[in-house]
């Protein structure tokens, strides 16, 4: 009689398995995804390593393993990524999360006053705008997204984190009055240079075009954002660009030559450069 299928034997197998097709992080990759496959969290995973599973729980598990292997990310097939310690709902429609994001927005909520207010483009899942929401809750929040099933997907984090936070759907500003300002601008807005779109992993290329693609060399919308910003920001305010890691001399010439007297490109924990802050704009 064959052996049951326990947790701790699965996780061994689907780790040698992920290994072999080259899959990130294969432990944690299959711990993340029996924990969905079996409705629980990763700690109960180990409290019952020993429990047989049903061929239900077998059949889901594995079909999920496949899909992976495959090149399905993660946080798809999960439906959900750890942003700032809270869970995001993602779905195709949006980008996945990413933990060096998290540095802009910490860079963001320094620069936040009290009571301040925040604009997040390109707004995606919501993990930027609503974790400023969230961080800062006397601050005023919006955010735009041009793709209806990403704002979608934006209100939905927003309900269900309790982030009290304005979605408006629309291109960059579009969808603002005119006169509006703001003391933060934040985006993490499609930046990869379309050459190299081809090059970029299975699992990346799995994430939405419209959320990649930046266009030749990477700057289209960034310098779009960056040329309406300083009609959009407050006096003091400050702009905050994810960025790819080639734009480091040419987006902040972009801010400066757009009037902003410091642009500073700043790298992120593996050493590459990842975001620009700018300030002192004309009229600051």
């Amino acid at each position: 009689m064959n052996e049951p299928w326990t947790p701790l034997k699965l996780l061994a197998w689907s780790q040698e398995w992920f290994a072999k097709k080259g899959v990130d992080a294969p432990r944690l990759t299959g711990e993340l995804l029996l924990a969905h496959a079996l409705r629980c969290d990763r700690v109960r995973l180990y409290l019952d390593f020993d429990k047989p599973l049903g061929d239900a729980e077998l059949a889901a598990y594995r079909e999920l393993v496949k899909r992976r292997a495959d090149g399905e990310p993660t946080a798809y097939l999960v439906g959900k990524r750890e942003f700032w310690g809270r869970p995001f709902r993602v779905t195709p429609a949006v980008l996945v999360p990413r933990p060096e994001t998290e540095l802009v927005v910490e860079a963001a909520l320094a620069a936040l006053p009290a009571g301040g207010s925040a604009l997040d483009l390109c707004a995606g899942s919501g993990a930027i705008g609503v974790t400023l929401a969230l961080e800062k809750p006397g601050a005023t929040v919006a955010a735009t997204e041009l793709s209806p099933a990403a704002l979608a997907v934006a209100r939905e984090n927003a309900a269900a984190l309790g982030a009290t936070i304005e979605l408006l759907e629309g291109d960059l500003f579009a969808p603002l009055p005119p006169g509006r300002r703001f003391d933060v601008i934040v985006s993490n807005p499609p930046y990869v240079p379309t050459g190299e779109l081809p090059g970029l992993s299975r699992e990346v290329r799995r994430e939405p075009s419209l959320a990649l693609d930046g266009g030749p060399d990477g700057l289209a919308l960034l310098r779009r954002i960056v040329a309406e910003a300083p009609r959009r920001l407050a006096p003091g305010g400050t702009l905050l660009l994810e960025m790819h890691e080639s734009h480091a001399e040419p987006l902040p010439r972009l801010c400066r030559e757009a009037g902003f007297a410091v642009a500073t490109p700043k790298k992120d924990l593996a050493g590459l450069w990842r975001y620009v802050v700018a300030s002192g704009h004309p009229g600051a």
